[in-house]
């Protein structure tokens, strides 16, 4: 599948991986990609010549692989995207630390920035806004582990808030 970046899902994660190894150790070495991506040397070796046509890259074999402007760029939005995934995933709907690594994963690939600028909105909101919070993320994680979906508890919950509400606005 290709993305609206015109890079396949992999070389995307190639990029992802170069800048992840630039951040840590000022360059990326072929090995270090192919261990990080769990992908063997050959392959590596054909993705970067792939990428430096494109111009994403600096690359020669047997030498460090840096980023060009163009593609740190890209690996840039490409982390963000993943980041932004993984912290909704992991901290909004509590879902478990390598299931949220992995389909951030997948999803950085896809969503569009109208959605994603959408979901920032959505967190900074929860955090922010009085009537949510860290008590109501507490309350929905509550509610997903709990087998007892109580209505009755439910009702009297949006009673308190109808209440809570109107006595705001007045």
């Amino acid at each position: 599948m290709t993305s609206k970046t015109g890079l396949s899902e992999s070389m995307e994660n190639y990029l992802e991986v170069i800048l992840e190894l630039e951040q840590a150790n000022k360059v990326a070495r072929a090995k270090d990609i192919g261990d990080k991506l769990g992908v063997q040397r050959g392959s590596v070796t054909g993705a970067l010549k792939n990428l430096e046509e494109k111009g994403f890259i600096n690359y020669a074999p047997y030498s460090f692989i840096t980023l060009t402007k163009k593609g740190n760029k890209i690996a840039k939005n490409i982390a963000y995207r993943h980041a932004v995934l993984k912290d909704f995933l992991l901290n909004i709907l509590q879902i478990d630390p390598e299931t949220a690594e992995n389909t951030a994963c997948s999803m950085e690939h896809a969503i569009d920035v109208q959605t994603l600028e959408r979901l920032v909105r959505f967190i900074d909101y929860i955090h922010k806004c009085p009537r949510t919070g860290e008590d109501w993320i507490k309350a929905f994680v509550d509610y997903c582990t709990s087998d007892d979906r109580d209505q009755e508890k439910c009702d009297q919950c949006i009673d308190t808030c109808i209440t809570l509400y109107k006595r705001d606005k007045s």
